[in-house]
C-alpha cells in the first residue's frame, strides 16, 4: 500500500514539474483518487474540487487496467522477483518496460485516431471503409485475449456516458465532445460490420479510456503513466 500511494505522488509530482507548476503535496482527508487529483490539479491561482462522478471514474479505469493478464511490463516484474529482487525493484523494472515503444499508449493511439476521423472531413464510415480498402489498422478493436466485446470496454463507456452527462458543469470543450461522437459511431460500425466480427475485432478498454483521461483533464502524455498506476 505505502508502494501504491509513494507511485501516485511520484507520478504526481512529475507531471507539475513538467508543467512548470508548484508541487502540491498529498492530503491525509482525501482518498487515493481524490488525493492524486488534487495533486494533479490544484493549482495556487483556480483550486480545485474533485467531481464525485470523475472519481469514480478513475478509480474504475485503474481497477480496469490492472486486468492485463500476462503483458510485457507483468511479465517483467515477475521474472525480476523471482529473483527476489525487492518490490521496489521489480515495480521500477515493469515501469522501466513501459517505456518501450510497443507497450503502453494504446489509448493514446486511440484518441489520435480519433481526432484523424473529426478532422478529416469525411464521415465516420468513409473513414472505415477507406482504412479497410488500405488495410490499415484501426486502433482500439480486438485484443490478444478477448475475443468478443471487451467486458472492460463496456464499464469504461458507461463512465464515459456519465462524465458526458455532465459535460458542462466541468466544461468540456464542444471538440472534445465531438470526439465521444465520432467514438460512439464508430463502435456501432465495428459492432455490425462483417469485416471486424469475422476477425473478432470488437472494442478493447483502450478504445474509450483515453476519452476519459481527456475528459477528465489528463494530458495525452499522462496516459502511459496512469496505466502503470494501474
Amino acid at each position: 500500500s505505502r508502494l501504491l500511494s509513494k507511485l501516485r505522488t511520484i507520478a504526481a509530482f512529475s507531471y507539475k514539474k513538467y508543467k512548470g507548476e508548484p508541487i502540491v503535496y498529498p492530503r491525509p482527508d482525501l482518498r487515493y483518487c481524490e488525493n492524486f487529483l488534487n495533486m494533479m490539479f490544484h493549482t495556487p491561482v483556480n483550486g480545485y474540487e474533485p467531481d464525485p462522478v470523475v472519481t469514480r471514474a478513475l478509480n474504475q479505469l485503474l481497477i480496469l487496467h490492472a486486468d492485463h493478464e500476462q503483458n510485457c511490463s507483468t511479465s517483467v516484474v515477475r521474472i525480476a522477483g523471482s529473483a527476489h529482487a525487492n518490490l521496489y525493484s521489480a515495480v521500477a523494472a515493469g515501469i522501466n518496460a513501459l517505456s518501450g515503444p510497443l507497450h503502453g499508449g494504446a489509448n493514446e493511439a486511440v484518441l489520435r485516431q480519433l481526432k484523424a476521423i473529426r478532422d478529416s472531413g469525411k464521415t465516420v464510415k468513409e473513414f472505415v471503409e477507406d482504412a479497410k480498402a488500405n488495410g490499415h489498422r484501426i486502433s482500439g478493436l480486438g485484443h490478444r485475449v478477448y475475443k468478443s466485446y471487451d467486458p472492460r470496454a463496456a464499464i469504461a463507456k458507461t463512465y464515459l456516458q456519465k462524465i458526458m452527462e455532465r459535460a458542462d458543469t466541468l466544461k468540456l470543450p464542444a471538440d472534445e465532445r465531438a470526439l465521444f461522437d465520432v467514438a460512439t459511431e464508430l463502435e456501432q460500425i465495428a459492432l455490425s460490420d462483417d469485416y471486424f466480427v469475422s476477425r473478432h475485432l470488437y472494442p478493447n478498454v483502450d478504445f474509450y479510456t483515453g476519452l476519459i483521461y481527456r475528459a477528465i483533464g489528463f494530458d495525452p502524455s499522462m496516459f502511459t503513466t496512469l496505466f502503470a498506476l494501474g
